[in-house]
């Protein structure tokens, strides 16, 4: 045996929610080894604010569809959608049977916001920080099997293929030691390219390492020009990672003002829409942002809706009660990636894509919003499944 090799049934590169729930739906069985390039904290699902969608209810289904469609200029792949739609209300009374607690209302019942390019209320939400609230939950229960092992600042740097097949992952760790890790399954949940970008509300770890690895061994894929860019992050000549600003902000009343403190665009609207009216209020300014106005919102809703909002520009030196913020578009979302199809394989046998890393075609052109966090568990789980099923027919 060479050092450094080791030895499960499936390995897991990322630690975010897709990662997380195709371990989770795993189950006990198999001998699991997950790696993560940063620490757990540092995966990019920590950062989803707004949301997850889920269908409302039988008569929700074709205007869900149609809003998916709509936002995706018609490019997304029909048969992924309507499989995402169809699981969603499953997955989140999934999650809230794990413990993820989303806003409820005086009854007892789970309380909708709106985001650009829905038609209705239709996303559940944690506060302002829907994405950490799910994570959290996911990364607790993974770590309490047995059959799992975690390894932190442990980078990707290849898959190892044999007849055309992928048997497993070659990675370095923290301590520079090259792993080699056979496993009958292999996972990449890696994010999407944030990271290449100068401006960008990713993690600066995301750089694409498995789009890198697919090219160099003949995978498809597909769509590599599809990068959303967010409406709003906060204006700031800091460097580093650009600051969100929920969608859902403009869903609960506020408004998009330009230098003369005039509004200029529909802010409901698709989030590439609203990208290119900033940007060109911004060419005919001359100016290096606009402004978001919380105006409308009544300040009990931000500080129970946005509290982690609130913090952060009260941190810069706005208080979003008072005044309004400068926000600037930034790359967001990626909705091209590693070709997978609705079980999310890749073209390779025995590797899978899923998350932002993969492209099983739901979000089309132009992702719609809050449906990135649903998309990652649906197909995590298809993924986990898929295994599981193949294994017993071998």
């Amino acid at each position: 045996m060479m050092q450094g090799d080791l030895y499960y049934d499936v390995v897991i590169a990322g630690c975010g929610v897709a990662g997380m729930y195709t371990a989770l739906n795993l189950g006990h069985e198999k001998k699991i080894l997950m790696i993560c390039k940063e620490d757990l904290e540092s995966c990019d699902s920590m950062l989803a604010q707004g949301g997850i969608c889920v269908q409302r209810d039988e008569d929700d289904y074709d205007e869900y569809f149609e809003d998916t469609m709509r936002a995706g200029h018609y490019e997304n792949n029909k048969e992924s959608v309507d499989l995402m739609i169809r699981n969603s209300r499953d997955i989140i009374n999934h999650l809230m049977r794990l413990g993820v607690e989303f806003e409820k209302d005086e009854n007892g019942e789970l309380r909708y916001t709106r985001e650009g390019g829905h038609g209705k209320p239709r996303i559940c939400f944690h506060e302002d920080v829907t994405g950490k609230e799910i994570t959290t939950v996911l990364q607790h229960k993974v770590k309490a099997m047995p059959n799992v092992t975690i390894m932190e600042h442990t980078c990707m740097c290849d898959i190892i293929e044999e007849d055309g097949k992928c048997v497993g992952m070659i990675a370095k760790s923290k301590d520079g030691e090259t792993l080699h890790i056979h496993a009958l399954y292999t996972v990449m949940a890696t994010g999407g390219i944030g990271g290449l970008y100068e401006h960008s509300t990713n993690y600066p770890s995301l750089t694409g390492d498995a789009l890198d690895i697919c090219r160099k061994h003949g995978i498809q894929l597909d769509h590599l020009d599809y990068v959303q860019i967010h409406p709003t992050s906060l204006f700031t000549r800091k460097k580093g990672r650009s600051f969100l600003i929920s969608e859902s902000a403009r869903g609960d009343g506020a408004v998009l003002l330009n230098g003369k403190h005039e509004r200029f665009v529909d802010e409901l609207l698709p989030r590439d829409k609203v990208t290119q009216a900033i940007l060109k209020e911004m060419e005919k300014e001359g100016s290096e942002h606009v402004w978001l106005d919380f105006a409308a919102v009544p300040k009990a809703t931000i500080l129970s809706h946005f509290p982690n909002i609130y913090k952060t520009c009260l941190e810069e030196g706005y208080d979003i009660t008072k005044q309004p913020i400068p926000v600037v578009p930034a790359q967001h979302y990626f909705m091209g990636g590693v070709h997978v199809d609705h079980h999310s394989e890749t073209t390779m046998p025995c590797l899978y894509a899923i998350g932002e890393t993969s492209c099983n075609g739901v979000h089309g052109k132009n992702r719609l919003a809050s449906n990135s966090l649903l998309e990652s568990l649906v197909f995590a789980k298809e993924a986990a499944e898929n295994m599981m099923r193949a294994e017993k027919e071998r």
